[in-house]
């Protein structure tokens, strides 16, 4: 299953919506630097789904705020 991701890092509060079918809008606290923003991205994404950690990949969007994440197991 493939799930498209507008994300925001940096915000002052994290946040999970779901905007469409397979598509979710993500807050979070960390900033875009070093891959933290990316990693708390992934285990929302995870956590969302019902899905272990491992399980949410980034596929494409490493450096933009649209971001295309893949999940199996699901």
């Amino acid at each position: 299953m493939y799930i498209r991701v507008n994300a925001v890092a940096g915000a002052k509060k994290e946040s999970v919506k779901e905007i469409g079918e397979n598509r979710l809008e993500i807050s979070v606290r960390e900033p875009a630097e070093r891959n933290m923003a990316n990693k708390r991205i992934a285990l929302l994404v995870a956590a969302h789904y019902g899905v272990a950690p491992k399980a949410a990949r980034l596929i494409n969007g490493h450096r933009s705020p649209h971001k295309l994440f893949s999940i199996h197991g699901k």
